[in-house]
């Protein structure tokens, strides 16, 4: 074990110097490069979970889950069996294996620390709700999944407008698959192309005119400025239809008056340190912030072709007047039967 610690305490060290000595390569603009195409897939999420204690564990701990990890993947991927019977009425038809998913296999490392969760402060990893936002969020969440009226009602990602975990952020979150990010520069503007569901979104560097407070933007307004070799980008102004960001466990709740800053640092060749913080009084008790690696990933990014109207947003909708025509709630019946 004093070994294990000796070496994780070396490396880490050995990091932090390479990172200091590093400089960024410049473009035509004399701008810090930050082109490319980046990936935040991980198996570490925003909040930290209740198996975590601390911000960072040991290499030999990691390597621990991240086996374990591959060796479910590995059992979830095996082909389906076509001859497997067919499932009895009522019964959970089940679903496909989860060859297509690709959520990364390793944990985060930042600075040459294993993190267990991206939050840094508060302390304990977890977003700092008020009991007011909490309920907020809930309230919306249960909404978002149990409202059948129409297409408007459904969340954003079913009916493609946006990925699905604020993947398009801003924050920029790592979800189940697609994690790819390709960042375009010019002298006045960054682009942000999301490989999941095609989100593009455009950072405005010379003009720093705020549009007017009742135009709300998907993924917001984005403003940004270079402090040294960091792109800092200020993104207000978010539509009110994008508050909730579902995904599974991990969703997250921003309201329209949030805040969020980023900082884009290229700290080394293969990696971008992407740092933000949110500040939204509506829901949160404190701003909250958080810091991911963006790792270099080979392109092209492939078109996601997400697109509304799609087979899943026409059967869930026949599904609930399926259910009101024989007399049932539809958000008290499973859809899929």
């Amino acid at each position: 074990m004093r070994t294990l610690f000796l070496a994780g305490l070396l490396a880490a060290t050995a990091f932090a110097a390479t990172a200091a000595d590093y400089k960024a390569p410049r473009n035509a603009f004399g701008q810090p490069d930050l082109e490319g195409v980046w990936s935040n897939a991980s198996l570490t999420s925003l909040e930290r979970g209740p198996q975590f204690k601390t911000l960072t564990i040991t290499e030999a701990q990691a390597k621990a889950m991240e086996s374990g990890r591959a060796r479910m993947m590995e059992a979830q991927s095996r082909p389906t069996d076509p001859n497997a019977p067919a499932p009895k009425a009522g019964q959970d038809p089940g679903g496909y294996n989860a060859f297509w998913t690709d959520p990364g296999t390793r944990m985060g490392r930042i600075r040459g620390e294993v993190r267990t969760s991206w939050l840094i402060d508060p302390a304990d990893g977890r977003l700092p709700y008020k009991p007011e936002g909490y309920k907020l969020y809930q309230d919306t969440l249960n909404k978002a999944r149990n409202t059948f009226d129409g297409p408007e009602a459904r969340p954003l990602g079913e009916r493609c407008i946006l990925g699905f975990g604020s993947t398009a952020g801003p924050p920029m979150m790592n979800v189940l698959y697609n994690n790819h990010y390709q960042l375009q520069q010019a002298k006045d503007h960054v682009v942000i192309v999301v490989e999941m569901n095609h989100d593009a979104r455009i950072i405005r560097l010379a003009d720093k005119t705020r549009s007017p407070t009742h135009i709300r933007n998907w993924m917001g307004e984005s403003i940004g400025r270079w402090e040294g070799d960091t792109l800092v980008v200020e993104t207000t102004g978010f539509n009110p239809g994008e508050s909730l960001r579902p995904y599974f466990g991990a969703s997250l709740f921003l309201s329209p008056d949030a805040r969020v800053t980023e900082r884009f640092t290229r700290v080394s060749a293969d990696q971008i340190l992407y740092a933000f913080e949110v500040d939204d009084p509506t829901v949160y008790k404190q701003v909250w912030k958080a810091e991911m690696p963006l790792n270099a990933a080979k392109g092209p990014v492939y078109e996601y072709a997400c697109h509304e109207g799609n087979y899943s947003l026409p059967g869930i909708l026949a599904g609930a007047r399926k259910a009101e025509s024989e007399g049932r709630r539809p958000d008290a019946v499973d859809l899929a039967e």
